[in-house]
């Protein structure tokens, strides 16, 4: 399993001091150093970044995080996205993969990080009140955006990492940061007539491979659009 590279120093650390204890407590009796090594092994499989690919329909919106949904809500009016819109709230718990992947195709035109809180990521105002940091992402056309992606920083997360400055283009499902330890990442996007919620309370959710929503779109797209559809249809990163 690939390991993210935004955890090498965590790994290296993990694994100095934990075989040391590991050792120290074996000596004494193997068993007291199990749990250790069991510590040593969490560490690296919370920085797995395992490859993800599938196929994209027009329209399809993809889980930016791996987790549990926990919030679906349908906003009147949202300022970011200058009307109405859909929030999905995906809680990432301390097992899950915390590597973030972008919901679609699209430019980033704002990047925005905030100091905050670090109230659990469960709790129903995590999304405003703790440190977060958060993308506007101009969806590549038929897809109707702007497109929000936050990245929530939660109890115990103190690190939120993003590689997508203002500029970056990004394809669907491709990584784009990662949140250090447990977190909560949002996905907001416009709601239209014809637009579809495909995730229920409660579903777990994998970033790149869940489809949380599909926008209504134009199938007779031009040219240049349907070859940014089907450049969705090949291997993300």
């Amino acid at each position: 399993m690939p390991l993210a590279k935004e955890g090498l120093r965590e790994i290296l650390l993990a694994t100095l001091v934990l075989w040391a204890l590991a050792a120290g407590a074996g000596w004494l009796s193997w068993p007291l150093s199990i749990p250790f090594v069991l510590l040593w092994v969490w560490v690296l499989t919370f920085f797995r970044d395992p490859v993800r690919e599938r196929t994209y329909e027009p329209g399809d919106l993809c889980a930016p995080a791996d987790g549990t949904v926990t919030e679906i809500s349908r906003l009147e009016h949202y300022d970011a996205l200058g009307g109405p819109a859909v929030r999905i709230g995906i809680f990432l718990s301390l097992f899950n993969v915390h590597v973030n992947r972008s919901p679609c195709d699209g430019r980033v035109v704002s990047a925005v990080y905030k100091k905050g809180e670090f109230l659990d990521a469960r709790h129903p105002e995590s999304g405003t009140r703790n440190e977060s940091n958060t993308l506007l992402i101009e969806p590549a056309p038929p897809m109707p955006g702007p497109i929000e992606v936050r990245q929530v920083a939660g109890l115990v997360a103190r690190r939120i990492i993003s590689h997508a400055p203002v500029g970056t283009s990004l394809r669907i499902g491709q990584r784009f940061g990662l949140i250090k330890f447990g977190s909560r990442t949002e996905l907001v996007f416009p709601s239209r007539p014809g637009t579809e919620v495909l995730v229920q309370m409660g579903d777990q959710a994998r970033g790149g491979l869940t489809i949380l929503a599909r926008q209504p779109v134009e199938i007779n797209a031009s040219p240049s659009q349907a070859l940014l559809m089907e450049s969705r249809n090949r291997g993300n990163t």
